[in-house]
């Protein structure tokens, strides 16, 4: 029977087919999907920050890009996944918010999946698909059976990667 992983704000969880696993409320956070398409294991992590160099103390290291995705990777690694066989899709990096100033700190979104990419790229994971940007919130949802991504919007419906 299959069922449904959720992964909540600044956590990170793995599935294996046939299981889905699900993240809601990526607004500026990022949804970082890693899949192995040989062993059908997927993990996600929903990445509120760039850097923990944002941390003031907080160790939680699902919140933070830098932290998130090698712990990510270590944690499919444990389930049996290929590490040769990782391919990545982002989804979120939404400017929430209108600003009067342009300031680079007020660009999380932005500068999430930019730490995002950064740090796939450390670790030679390919980035195949990616939904990111815009001003609107999304849930994800992976089908580890196929390693579809669904992407649900309000208004816009579901589109998949």
């Amino acid at each position: 029977m299959t069922k449904v992983i959720n992964v909540g704000m600044a956590d990170l969880n793995v599935a294996c087919a046939p299981d889905k696993i699900r993240t809601t409320g990526l607004g500026s956070c990022v949804g970082v999907v890693i899949y192995d398409p040989s062993r059908k294991i997927a993990g996600l992590a929903h990445v509120m920050l760039p850097s923990q160099e944002f941390s003031r103390g907080d160790t939680n290291q699902a919140k933070y890009a830098d932290t998130a995705i090698p712990a990510l990777i270590e944690k499919m690694i444990a389930c049996g996944a290929n590490r040769s066989q990782f391919q990545a899709k982002l989804a979120g990096g939404a400017q929430m918010f209108k600003f009067q100033s342009s300031s680079q700190v007020m660009r999380i979104g932005e500068r999430n999946v930019e730490a995002c990419k950064c740090q796939l790229e450390r670790f030679n994971i390919p980035v195949v698909a990616e939904d990111t940007g815009g001003n609107f919130g999304r849930t994800i949802e992976l089908d580890t059976l196929n390693g579809v991504l669904y992407i649900r919007t309000a208004n816009r419906g579901i589109k998949e990667l």
